[in-house]
């Protein structure tokens, strides 16, 4: 069910005009090496905040700085592997993550390649840059989500209809208002952006500091007539705080007559989506009739009887499904003859999140990851989700309270030591570690009660394993490393009988 949220009219003109703030949060350069400052904002090299690729540049004349240098990520047959910034942020705090791309030519192939991003453990969408590179043109994809805890991971990932290196250009993760988009239950879902334009408008993307979010409005224009003017609209009572730019313009229709918007452009898939709707009066309405109009999605109504004022309002709904393409109908009401209007609009997809798994799980393994000189590539992010791009040996539970349940890293080169963290993993079964480099001394694995195999062969491990192992009931199957526990295991049992 759509809302209403009506707006008073304010004397709050500072704050509407004055010159934002730049907004607070992380303006990354992939691929850059060096701090740059574009536009009075700080771009910051991004080697602190990924662990893996390589950067490239770009070497077309006259491109945007941000354009110019990619983070390219290698391609490892058809598998599915992530690749991720970790960003640190406020837990609880709301967040837009804005990924831009721009191929370039970077792979030596004529087409960018197709794939797929993550937020934390949650799918986000396919990355598919085609259309806009052959008109030289680049792509950016944008969605609100919660920070679950003190970082936020954003991930680029191949899969089995990627042909080469992904890549990535530019991340944004700006911090937003508590009100923005407060309808939503931020802990059950995502929002990934369909579309957000100001309509009538034909000028450049509106974007900071008009948006004080960096939010990008883009122009949108149709067969209906387009008005602009300057306006006094406070937007401050504004749960999400649109610019007060996007109601200099609007589409009405002819006198008195229904308008329909076919908005957004492109056909839909079939899911539930957040609508949001922005009106605002260009005339005084105290001499005249009042501009009253009812709203239909193809062809269901959305709201009744939606008096437009000169302060604004905007109507909204949390959950509406569409599918395929979309016709917005704005009708007068019977008896009027003022002609309907919209100034703004936007549309996202609603993401159910793919959860996350056990914090004292990803902790064991950052530290286990830490203790490892060449930990493998994909280890950042969500080690279990989405489920198809856990990391690498990393095997998890199924159901709602994701563990890590088996490790098998055998035969993968690792050299280090093997932290004592590992047997934080209380969930694990198997562990498999041989012939690797590993050195140092093999950690008390006592507290591992479900433990069934253990593997550690052929590495260059020192001092002696503890005769705890005996006290995992569960424990059958042993490498050939560990023959020394395997008598004091049997020994164990003799004095049990």
């Amino acid at each position: 069910m759509p809302f209403l949220y009506p707006l008073f009219f304010c004397s709050l003109f500072i704050v509407v005009y004055s010159q934002p703030s730049h907004p607070k949060g992380y303006f990354i350069d992939c691929g850059a090496t060096e701090l740059s400052v574009i536009d009075g904002r700080e771009w910051l090299p991004d080697t602190n905040y990924v662990s893996a690729g390589v950067p490239k540049s770009i070497n077309i004349p006259d491109i945007v700085p941000t354009l110019s240098t990619v983070r390219s990520f290698p391609l490892d047959g058809n598998t599915r592997r992530k690749f991720c910034y970790v960003v640190p942020v406020y837990r609880s705090a709301k967040y837009l993550v804005r990924t831009i791309y721009f191929y370039g030519g970077v792979n030596g192939k004529d087409s960018p390649p197709v794939f797929d991003q993550i937020v934390d453990g949650t799918f986000w969408s396919v990355v598919n840059t085609t259309e806009d590179y052959a008109r030289n043109m680049s792509s950016y994809y944008e969605g609100v989500f919660l920070a679950a805890g003190k970082t936020l991971s954003v991930c680029i990932a191949s899969n089995t209809y990627t042909n080469s290196d992904p890549f990535i250009s530019a991340l944004e993760v700006v911090l937003l208002g508590n009100s923005l988009y407060n309808s939503t239950d931020f802990g059950k879902y995502g929002l990934a952006l369909v579309a957000r334009n100001n309509f009538g408008y034909g000028g450049p993307i509106i974007k900071f500091p008009d948006d004080q979010f960096d939010r990008y409005w883009e122009p949108f224009g149709d067969s209906n007539p387009t008005i602009q003017s300057i306006r006094n609209v406070s937007v401050s009572g504004f749960w999400n705080l649109p610019p007060s730019k996007v109601f200099d313009t609007e589409l009405i229709s002819d006198q008195g007559k229904p308008m329909k918007l076919h908005w957004p452009p492109g056909p839909l898939p079939n899911s539930s989506y957040y609508i949001a709707l922005y009106f605002a009066d260009n005339r005084d309405t105290s001499t005249g009739n009042s501009r009253v109009l009812n709203i239909s999605i193809n062809g269901i109504e959305f709201y009744r009887n939606l008096n437009v004022t000169q302060a604004g309002v905007v109507v909204f709904a949390t959950h509406w499904p569409l599918s395929g393409l979309t016709e917005i109908k704005l009708t007068p009401v019977i008896g009027s003859d003022v002609s309907p209007l919209i100034n703004a609009g936007e549309v996202f997809d609603l993401l159910l999140l793919g959860g996350r798994t056990v914090t004292r799980d990803v902790v064991a393994l950052e530290k286990m990851k830490n203790s490892l000189e060449n930990p493998p590539l994909d280890w950042n992010g969500d080690p279990c989700l989405p489920r198809q791009y856990s990391w690498t040996g990393v095997t998890c539970s199924e159901g709602t309270r994701i563990r890590v349940v088996a490790l098998n890293l055998s035969s993968l080169g690792l050299q280090g030591s093997l932290s004592p963290n590992i047997a934080k993993l209380t969930a694990l079964t198997d562990i498999w570690l041989g012939n690797n480099t590993l050195t140092g001394s093999i950690p008390d694995l006592s507290q591992l009660k479900r433990l069934k195999t253990l593997h550690l062969e052929d590495n260059v491990f020192s001092g002696e394993v503890s005769p705890s192992l005996g006290d995992i009931d569960s424990l059958r199957e042993l490498d050939k490393f560990v023959d020394i526990f395997s008598f004091l295991f049997l020994l164990n049992i003799f004095w049990m009988l």
